[in-house]
């Protein structure tokens, strides 16, 4: 069988100034690098603002990073392009395309692949369209929520849905929602995520904490960006229903200010903890320190923290939201609620009161998440594409 060479444009994927951006993107892209029969090129390119804003400190470490690097093994090239920040959004693709056709030009491919449905999706359409290939882009969740409502983004979304030789999407409930913005469900395959078990799996609670230092206090946690989608400042409104109870915040993010005045305006700052960016290597103790993830996310795909959770033993709170459905199948593996204080505080409370054994917790993913099978579907979704 010749091999199968791919693009794949991924928007988010991690370098040396972020290397925990896309992270889950990266282990998608080297469980398919690692497939026999595949070569893979990967295009991810960088934005950069216009002079002056590109001095910003934010965009400082961008600038340095280098064009093109094996990055863990895999061949990356990092391509720049014109960056409007907030009022932009619509002229990525576009800025994308170009940026990344060079890369598509000097090379040979059979198949383009888009790792997120926008922009990397319209960027893709047009260097396939270009090249005279097939290509696909999966949907992980606010690019569908957020952009394919947008009315700035939403015909470019759209029109590459159409064009699409194929589609993916992170948990049916996904494809149920690129549906009903009128994507051809016929299109659409499902592509769940897949967890690391040598790593992220249950242990010793109590070691966890004492490794960590977190104290013996009851302990929820999130895991992700402190911004408002996320929810955060509901666990917070929570707090003062759940006495004794220790919240516990993974991440960075612009709501960090209001998230702390919320605490101290509502008296729980004592109770809850500001960590900052947690690096990878470091979640999975994490998760098993904590009680209960609670998570009321206004939107998600299928959320990796919610699965990592669960490998690590740890049940979970979350909003019906995405495929929490898919992953919440019963009581062991956790709550769905409603996105209010006094449900989350409920539900925090009945599991503390009824702590389920973390092995069944874990077992309640039913080996549905693996990277070896996220990279032999890929592979395969991609050869059908490229035969097609």
């Amino acid at each position: 069988m010749p091999p199968l060479r791919i693009l794949s444009i991924a928007t988010l994927f991690p370098d040396a100034a972020r290397p925990n951006f896309g992270l889950f993107v990266e282990k998608s892209l080297r469980a398919l690098a690692a497939q026999p029969g595949i070569e893979l090129t990967i295009a991810a390119p960088v934005g950069l603002p216009p002079f002056p804003l590109s001095l910003h400190p934010r965009y400082r470490a961008l600038r340095n990073l280098p064009r093109q690097e094996k990055w863990h093994g895999l061949p990356v090239h990092r391509p720049r392009f014109r960056l409007l920040p907030r009022v932009g959004a619509r002229f990525n693709p576009a800025a994308i395309a170009r940026a990344v056709l060079p890369i598509a030009r000097a090379g040979v491919f059979d198949v383009v692949d888009a790792q997120f449905f926008y922009p990397d999706g319209p960027a893709a359409m047009r260097v396939a369209d270009a090249l005279g290939l097939p290509f696909s882009a999966k949907a992980r969740g606010a690019d569908i929520s957020h952009f394919g409502h947008d009315p700035a983004t939403a015909p470019q979304l759209l029109a590459a849905a159409s064009r699409a030789a194929g589609l993916l999407a992170v948990s049916d409930a996904m494809r149920r929602d690129m549906a009903a913005i009128g994507i051809d469900p016929g299109k659409i395959a499902l592509h769940y995520t897949g967890i690391d078990s040598a790593r992220f799996h249950p242990g010793d609670r109590a070691a966890a904490r004492a490794a960590l230092g977190m104290g013996t206090e009851p302990a929820i946690l999130t895991v992700g960006a402190l911004i408002a989608r996320k929810g955060q400042a509901l666990v917070i409104e929570a707090l003062p229903a759940l006495p004794g109870v220790h919240y516990w915040l993974a991440g960075a993010g612009e709501e960090d200010g209001r998230y702390r005045a919320l605490a101290q305006k509502l008296g729980v700052a004592s109770r809850v903890h500001f960590m900052g960016p947690v690096a990878n290597a470091d979640l999975p103790q994490l998760y098993r320190a904590a009680d209960a993830v609670v998570m009321p996310s206004a939107s998600e795909g299928l959320a990796n923290a919610w699965v990592e959770a669960l490998a690590c033993g740890t049940p979970i709170v979350i909003s019906d939201a995405g495929g929490a459905g898919e992953l919440v199948t019963s009581p062991v593996a956790g709550r769905i609620v409603d996105r209010s204080p006094g449900p989350i505080a409920a539900a925090v409370r009945d599991i503390l009161d009824k702590p389920p054994a973390p092995a069944n917790v874990a077992a309640s993913l039913g080996g549905r998440f693996d990277w070896d099978r996220n990279g032999r579907e890929l592979a395969e979704h991609l050869r059908r594409l490229a035969g097609s």
